[in-house]
């Protein structure tokens, strides 16, 4: 006896595929799923190491109100801070999109890059775990904060453009996914750009910044990692 599978086909028995009956409305709108390139993914958001040392009351801050708004009063004195101990927990809280932890971790951040000098640069490569699971986080509010860091964080000291140049690798493919979410707004106002919450511009004004401070090698790096990028220098 022969296998079934080897038995031919019934005369009336024709492949979808083939058949030149045309698609009903429902099968006809099925297609490959999302990919879902710019989906949040919310694994690190919320569940950081910065919000378990703050709620225990580990950081020597304090909220403090002005007439200009909310700061961080500082307990101790920036200068005597351990920086290798306490900016990767601060870069840790840029997941964060809750009231306070959010405030206090950016604020946190630039208060630190403002003063550190250069304390800064001994602790970059502590930095960039952090960085990348804020970028991946694919939140485009947690973008718009990472975003402005790294351009804070590339000028707040000298060498420390030239020192992320090796990390391009874990910082751009995110922003490569990103380089062309802008807002469609037609002849409306844009009020994100006053703000600086575009996407779209903050990445281009973060890669020129890397390109300037990066040194000989970075327009090169940024290039292999974002083929569409042209120079802001050689051109």
């Amino acid at each position: 006896s022969r296998p079934e599978w080897w038995l031919p086909r019934p005369q009336n028995q024709v492949h979808a595929a083939m058949s030149k009956q045309p698609l009903s409305p429902a099968k006809a709108q099925l297609g490959p799923p999302a990919a879902g390139a710019f989906s949040p993914r919310s694994a690190t958001i919320g569940h950081t190491s910065f919000r378990k040392f703050y709620e225990r009351g580990d950081f020597p801050i304090a909220l403090d109100h002005d007439t200009k708004g909310n700061k961080i009063s500082w307990k101790i004195d920036l200068d005597k801070l351990d920086y290798h101990h306490y900016l990767p927990l601060f870069f840790d809280g840029l997941c964060e999109t809750e009231h306070p932890y959010e405030f206090f971790a950016v604020q946190g951040i630039k208060d630190l890059l403002e003063k550190g000098g250069s304390r800064i640069l001994p602790v970059v490569p502590q930095l960039i775990i952090p960085i990348k699971n804020a970028l991946n986080s694919r939140v485009p509010r947690i973008l718009c904060n990472t975003l402005k860091i790294l351009q804070q964080l590339t000028l707040s000291a000298p060498l420390v453009g030239e020192a992320l140049v090796p990390y391009y690798r874990q910082i751009l493919p995110i922003l490569n996914t990103f380089k062309d979410k802008n807002l469609k707004t037609g002849d409306r106002i844009d009020y994100s750009q006053q703000r600086r919450e575009n996407i779209g511009d903050l990445i281009a004004e973060t890669l020129e910044t890397f390109e300037r401070h990066g040194g000989p090698d970075a327009f090169i790096n940024i290039k292999y990692m974002i083929p569409t990028y042209e120079s802001c220098m050689l051109n």
